[in-house]
């Protein structure tokens, strides 16, 4: 089973590489030291397995989780914090380690790994679609990952069946869908203003209706978006804090 390893302490990575050394079918293939890293190295390296920090600089070991697409690799979390493992993922994560991660404990996590079938819509992926709305979000850039914070998101777009998130000036493409990207996002702050956008409502600068019913918005840096006509009367009143 190839096996990432991400934690943003080198001795809790040194650590738990030599814990893994005795298990033959249990290959280290790479390491991370952040979760923009940890995206990255799973998107190229393709662990079945990760063994992940919770708390680390940038974004927490939650959010790297709740970013990527299907099929997501099997996480054990490992964490100094137990607030976090225990009553956000004791039900569904595939466990949770807490540190100083003790021998028989991780002996018999890697076993639950090996009985686990192969990654699809776990339950730990369900679980992470009801957390809190993200605070950020993780876009591709040049090949790196960049964090972007909600308030500086303009929009997310489905192009082509890819996904963009953009800020006032920048674009960047994501791997979860749109429609993805809507259960994350802070259904207080984003709205689906068609099949193919979802805006922040901070970001609007007007309202333009058209014939027929449906009609186009204009954001704060002079990009338009169409809206479906169904969604329209939904979108006004939102704007003006209505339910």
């Amino acid at each position: 089973m190839r096996v990432l390893i991400v934690d943003d302490e080198e001795p809790a990575r040194d650590r738990l590489r030599e814990m893994l050394r005795p298990f033959g079918d249990m290959e280290v293939v790479g390491e991370a030291s952040d979760g923009q890293e940890a995206i990255g190295k799973i998107g190229k390296l393709k662990p079945e397995l990760v063994l992940m920090d919770i708390q680390m600089p940038g974004c927490s070991g939650l959010e790297v989780a709740a970013s990527l697409p299907e099929p997501r690799p099997r996480i054990i979390f490992c964490t100094a914090f137990d607030q976090y493992a225990v009553d956000a993922f004791e039900l569904h994560a595939l466990d949770y380690l807490l540190k100083p991660v003790a021998r028989t404990r991780l002996e018999a996590s890697l076993q639950r790994a090996r009985n686990q079938p192969a990654p699809d819509e776990t339950a730990l992926t369900k679980a992470l679609r009801q957390t809190a709305p993200a605070a950020r979000f993780l876009a591709r850039s040049r090949g790196r990952v960049r964090v972007i914070p909600q308030k500086d998101v303009f929009y997310f777009a489905s192009e082509q069946g890819l996904s963009k998130l953009c800020t006032a000036q920048h674009e960047y493409w994501m791997d979860p869908t749109l429609t993805e990207l809507e259960k994350r996002a802070d259904p207080a702050q984003f709205f689906r203003i068609s099949r193919a956008a979802l805006v922040r409502l901070d970001a609007v600068r007007e309202v333009i209706p058209l014939i027929g019913g449906h009609g186009q918005l204009e954001l704060r840096n002079s990009i338009r978006l169409d809206v479906s006509r169904r969604r329209m009367k939904e979108l006004l009143a939102r704007l003006q804090g209505m339910p």
